[in-house]
């Protein structure tokens, strides 16, 4: 009697299975993006600063501009200002191309400022 019960509860435990399968593949792709994007934020963030110090320290915007290409996303967006003696630098990008069915899913732009006192004399 008893191996007769144990024969019907052996198909619950595939059918679970085969339930929760896809939800831990969603939460994973999830994890996997927010990863991604806090990344690319930091990586925002040290651009930024790179930037502004290296401008702030007397390099031209252009190696500046350079410099913070190399720390920043890949198709990130620098700009460079200058107002009075201070600089500031905005570096934003876009996370992520949105493929498969997350094309549906808008993509995040991170963006991060920097400002930094100009060393040279005024």
């Amino acid at each position: 009697m008893a191996d007769h019960a144990a024969d019907h509860s052996a198909g619950y435990v595939t059918a679970e299975t085969a339930m929760v399968l896809p939800v831990l593949a969603i939460l994973l792709a999830v994890g996997l993006w927010a990863v991604a994007v806090a990344g690319a934020q930091l990586r925002c963030i040290d651009a930024a600063r790179d930037a502004a110090r290296a401008v702030a320290r007397g390099e031209s915007d252009s190696s500046a501009s350079a410099a913070a290409s190399a720390a920043a996303p890949p198709g990130a967006h620098i700009d460079i200002g200058h107002v009075g003696n201070r600089v500031v630098v905005v570096v934003s990008a876009r996370v992520g191309k949105g493929l498969g069915p997350l094309s549906a899913v808008s993509i995040p732009t991170v963006a991060a400022t920097a400002t930094a006192e100009s060393e040279a004399d005024p």
